[in-house]
């Protein structure tokens, strides 16, 4: 300014080697410095790293230095369910099985208590339809359980090793005399389709050349059949594939749509009160239907090829306590102006009901506006429009029935409307949301190694 002025140093007059730019000169550079201390990036540093070792204090372990600080400004936390707000550690309570409802007693992952219990109270375990469920559905399991030492108070305890859905099947197996071990030894496993989110279904087909049965006791093997393939996974997409069912006593009956909707009503049962459903079903071939020495086939021909006319042989039922404390916290986000909302695989009547569990619905909240089926993001197998799913994600708390890529669409959704989002979650399925939220957090001892890579943050305790 003093330059565009021609303003002259009035001490020394029009002397030229005193020129009154080179005083403005060094006097803006001396408020600059005045003004930005070069001390301040060095103390923002240490006040966060101060953070930092506070919050390790709080079994929280920061990845990322800048989260400290974006934590104090989250306006959204999206959270996962299973492992997150729930322990992921799943206790079979009921099943359903040719037409019958039975209960699941017992306590924990100890297969030597409780049973399998008819509506009378009476043992359920030698019925063909309840054996055959449980067998077909340990064919499609990979988890084990075994005893094992408490390593804080040397107590012996059974702990599963495996994915925590399928554990609660193989306690209830064990229960009516199943050793996953054994049934593994004894059926040679010739191929198997992992369950991924978008198929909604694991799938395994087992060599039982030379069998009657399928297992002792349970239902007869179609004559000529060599394998059996079994599909474990979410009833309603199982369900469509399902053209036969097993009934009480052993036989096939067809399944019509009346059938179908009457299961549903099952489903919707259980769900309600908060219980993770997985339906199970088989097909018994005569050989595999496409080449198994042709290398170009791909997983999804053969999952295709292996899944037609099944037959339903039952549902069963887990329930995956709420973690201690969450309920308390969701109330104190709310009271802090967060919005807390739960991004779940699970079925919207299971997730509903553990969203009013841990208070992210409250009792008078309507639930056909504050929960949805993801499906509704992509109503055409294509996302909404950006104007669409902004309108959708200002007001739903409880999105069910989630795909990895719904979750990083509905964390975008919330940052285009100027939300400072946080994200947790524990599986691979959620690291595509966690690494572009605000605020990633993985779980420390659940979580996987994808998850904790793509976080910011990490609860070394789970909690």
């Amino acid at each position: 300014i003093g330059v565009v002025l021609d303003r002259k140093d009035p001490d020394q007059g029009d002397i030229p080697s005193n020129q009154a730019w080179l005083y403005m000169i060094l006097v803006s550079v001396t408020l600059a410095v005045a003004a930005i201390p070069e001390g301040i990036p060095l103390c923002v540093t240490i006040a966060l790293s101060i953070g930092c070792s506070q919050m390790v204090e709080k079994n929280v372990l920061v990845r990322k230095l800048a989260a400290v600080e974006t934590l104090g400004s989250a306006s959204v936390i999206c959270s996962d369910k299973t492992g997150t707000l729930t322990e992921g550690k799943m206790t079979m309570v009921n099943m359903w099985a040719g037409g019958v409802s039975y209960e699941v007693t017992g306590k924990g992952f100890d297969p030597t208590f409780g049973g399998i219990k008819n509506a009378h109270g009476r043992d359920a375990g030698k019925e063909i339809s309840v054996r055959s469920a449980l067998y077909a559905a340990v064919l499609c399991c990979n988890t084990t359980i075994n005893k094992v030492v408490d390593p804080d108070n040397g107590e012996i305890k059974w702990e599963p090793k495996g994915n925590s859905s399928e554990a609660p099947i193989i306690v209830a197996a064990r229960k009516v005399g199943f050793d996953e071990g054994k049934a593994a030894s004894d059926n040679q496993r010739v191929m198997e389709v992992p369950f991924s989110s978008s198929r909604k279904m694991m799938l395994t087909v087992t060599d039982m050349s030379g069998r009657q049965e399928l297992c002792p006791g349970g239902m007869k093997l179609d004559a000529g059949a060599k394998l059996v393939a079994v599909c474990k996974g979410a009833p309603n997409f199982i369900l469509e594939y399902c053209t036969e069912k097993l009934e009480r006593d052993g036989s096939v009956a067809q399944v019509s749509d009346t059938d179908k909707k009457r299961i549903l009503k099952v489903v919707d049962e259980y769900s309600s009160k908060a219980l993770r459903v997985l339906a199970i079903a088989c097909v018994c071939m005569k050989e595999l239907p496409f080449d198994p020495d042709d290398e170009e086939i791909t997983t999804d021909t053969k999952f295709e090829g292996c899944r037609k006319n099944l037959r339903l042989l039952g549902l069963v039922a887990s329930i995956d306590p709420d973690r201690d404390g969450v309920a308390e916290s969701v109330l104190d986000a709310r009271g802090a102006g967060i919005r807390v909302v739960m991004i779940t695989g699970d079925y919207l009547k299971t997730a509903t009901a553990i969203a009013h569990n841990v208070n992210i619905l409250l009792p008078d909240d309507n639930e056909t506006v504050t929960a949805v089926d993801c499906a509704k993001l992509r109503p055409d197998g294509k996302y909404l429009s950006n104007h669409d799913m902004d309108r959708i994600t200002a007001t739903v708390r409880v999105f069910a029935r989630a795909k990895p890529e719904d979750k990083l669409e509905i964390v975008k959704s919330l940052q285009r409307q100027h939300l400072v989002t946080a994200m947790t979650g524990d599986g691979v399925n959620d690291a595509p949301a966690l690494n572009q939220a605000d605020i990633g957090v993985a779980m420390g001892i659940q979580g996987t190694e994808v998850a904790k890579d793509a976080s910011d943050m990490i609860l070394t305790a789970d909690n």
